[in-house]
């Protein structure tokens, strides 16, 4: 598995693999034609790139590198490729018009970039292939999941963890004090602040619910409105996890330490994702980003309620089994009906599921690893139609 620096990628929204990656795509591309006389740039994007690029501000992300004025966009929706729907050609052109420098490159999940035939760009730095292996070893060596951590990544890993908090904590305080309408042409009014003033004057059950849900609209909402935000494990689903830890972590004032241990916690869970599995919505759906971000919320819960290593893959394994078939159809290509709230339903479903897991032995029939096996098989399952497209679903029949 790769470091966590992998899964957790701090930059602007509102998509990880429609906005990010292209980003990150385009940014390499100038690098690489840097004295090559490059003058124009044209840039294909292929079947759900295509789909829902306009929605997911890909046109404005790469224009924003190459430069507006001579980036040529060129939608193919119908074109797709069996490697991965999320599919891209940037070609460069000198002053006479010939070309002078091509790329192909697939926006895989998280912000991630490949090539084709080869998924993994960076060298593996955990030694463990799924979580049966990461909590038989730390079972047998009596040590806690983030042990596992920085015995791969080293002690360095916690100041990077800290500067995911601190972003994490940052777009929360953002969004709870914003007001207005979020950007796309739906017209959808931010809820966080609202949200979150109501929940102070509720009873202690809804003021849980309550305080969650607008950690995870604050979170979800700025994401929506382009701001930094942390891939948890992606963009469309990073309101989750800092919803959990923001509330848990005031609530069993939890201290920064406990918080950064619970990240890594959660990174152990992602990194299982993706490299047995998939969190690109455009390839397995949307169980695939806020499934995968419950499982990683659900693990980090169960830990900060002092969860052991088999009760923290429990939470995981429940907090992704009942997200299992869970369709990408965002309304209008936009990552906001229905993902913000998904994102804050994910959020209340992980703190139960760390309290089901830290009241329980931790045994169960299901492991988390044939979850992420059966969510893969699924996603493959699921007609194009339900993967990220918006031409099913809900952005089929809703219209604003």
């Amino acid at each position: 598995m790769q470091s966590l620096k992998e899964l957790y990628r701090i930059g602007r929204g509102p998509s990880s693999s429609h906005t990010m990656g292209p980003a990150f795509v385009a940014a390499e591309f100038l690098a690489a034609t840097k004295g090559l006389g490059a003058v124009r740039y044209e840039v294909e994007l292929w079947d759900s790139l295509a789909a829902t690029g306009r929605g997911h501000f890909t046109d404005r992300a790469v224009k924003d590198v190459l430069g507006a004025k001579r980036t040529k966009i060129v939608w193919k929706p119908d074109v797709g490729d069996e490697f991965h729907p999320n599919g891209m050609r940037f070609t460069a052109f000198d002053a006479r018009g010939a070309k002078v420098a091509e790329r192909v490159a697939y926006s895989i999940g998280g912000g991630a970039i490949a090539e084709k035939g080869c998924l993994a760009r960076s060298k593996p730095v955990y030694r463990h292939r799924n979580m049966t292996e990461i909590v038989n070893a730390a079972t047998r060596a009596g040590m806690p999941l983030w042990q596992i951590v920085e015995d791969a990544e080293g002690p360095e890993i916690w100041s990077f963890l800290k500067c995911v908090h601190s972003t994490m904590m940052s777009a929360i305080e953002r969004g709870l004090a914003a007001d207005g309408v979020l950007p796309g042409g739906l017209r959808l009014p931010r809820k966080a602040r609202a949200i979150y003033i109501k929940a102070k004057m509720q009873s202690e059950t809804m003021r849980r619910t309550g305080f969650l849900v607008a950690y995870a609209h604050a979170v979800s909402e700025e994401n929506a409105s382009l701001g930094e935000i942390v891939t948890a494990p992606t963009c469309g689903s990073c309101g989750v996890l800092p919803s959990v830890i923001r509330y848990l972590g005031d609530s069993l004032g939890s201290s920064e330490i406990e918080r950064l241990h619970a990240l890594a916690v959660a990174g152990l869970v992602g990194n299982v994702v993706k490299r047995n599995g998939s969190i690109s919505g455009a390839e397995v759906g949307c169980q695939g980003e806020v499934g995968v971000a419950c499982a990683m919320a659900s693990a980090a819960a169960a830990y900060l309620m002092g969860g052991s290593p088999r009760q923290c893959e429990c939470a995981a394994e429940i907090g992704l089994e009942h997200f299992l078939g869970l369709t990408c159809d965002p309304v209008k290509g936009l990552v906001q009906i229905p993902c913000i709230e998904r994102n804050a339903l994910a959020a209340t479903r992980a703190v139960v599921a760390g309290e089901m897991s830290v009241l329980s032995d931790g045994a169960h029939v299901v492991s988390f690893d044939t979850v992420v096996k059966t969510m893969l098989e699924t996603g493959h399952d699921l007609p194009r139609l339900y993967r990220e497209t918006s031409v099913g679903g809900l952005s089929r029949f809703v219209r604003r």
